[in-house]
């Protein structure tokens, strides 16, 4: 069996002091380049209950046919569609591309994460909630979540938009990881409550949680491998009660 052997794609994070990022990439060509629609597997897709995506699986031909068929898999199987930009535009040929696909990955999920500064790139409106309104009205999403830092973030849900002020960290080390930390606390509740009927005081549970656990993230190096269990999340929104 002869293999192509493709160099797995490296992400270099830059902190500043503030705990803010700059990033640069090691890739052209990167493996995540080179997936295949023939690799995915949707048997997988199709025993799950939702399915996340974002927009660096989309930045060249060949991966974003693969996450299209991938999306249409997790369509014709019933699983709740799950978006991120999670924009990087040095990883794109151009930003008008970058922002064409990121309108087709939003028009094909239900549930989509993106942050203040990704609204006014996608939508090109001068303020937050003419973004938003654009993304809204160009979109079929059923709940949408904006995070804005250390401000908190906002969900748009039918008609209600509900605000959750951000926890205030005094030792703020690294960012990255924040709103995968954040995605993923919503997509649990969701997956624990359900996409239906939910109530603002739910919304609020939400993103309490969700902010809670994002600022936790933010006091250490390093992104997916140091996210909070449930328990620590707690405990921090125990000396708010």
């Amino acid at each position: 069996v002869k293999y192509n052997c493709i160099p797995t794609t490296l992400a270099f994070v830059h902190t500043a002091a503030d705990g803010e990022r700059e990033f640069s990439f090691y890739r052209n060509p990167g493996a995540d380049m080179m997936l295949g629609k023939e690799e995915v597997d949707g048997e997988l897709i199709k025993r799950s209950r939702i399915f996340h995506y974002g927009s660096l699986s989309m930045t060249h031909d060949k991966n974003y046919e693969a996450t299209q068929y991938a999306i249409q898999v997790a369509k014709d199987n019933g699983c709740l569609i799950s978006f991120d930009p999670n924009l990087r535009l040095s990883l794109w040929k151009t930003p008008e591309e970058a922002r064409k696909r990121i309108l087709y990955g939003m028009k094909q999920c239900d549930i989509m994460k993106i942050s203040e500064e990704e609204v006014a790139f996608v939508s090109e409106q001068e303020s937050l909630e003419k973004g938003v309104s654009f993304i809204r009205d160009n979109s079929d999403i059923k709940i949408l979540f904006v995070t804005l830092g250390n401000k908190g973030s906002i969900a748009y849900y039918k008609d209600e938009k509900i605000y959750c002020g951000g926890i205030h960290q005094e030792h703020v080390v690294d960012t990255t990881g924040a709103g995968d930390t954040f995605c993923a606390c919503v997509l649990h509740y969701i997956l624990e409550h359900g996409l239906t009927d939910l109530t603002e005081n739910d919304l609020k549970e939400m993103l309490t949680f969700a902010n809670a656990a994002a600022s936790i993230i933010t006091t250490r190096k390093g992104a997916l491998r140091v996210m909070p269990e449930r328990e620590e999340v707690e405990k921090l929104l125990s000396c708010f009660n």
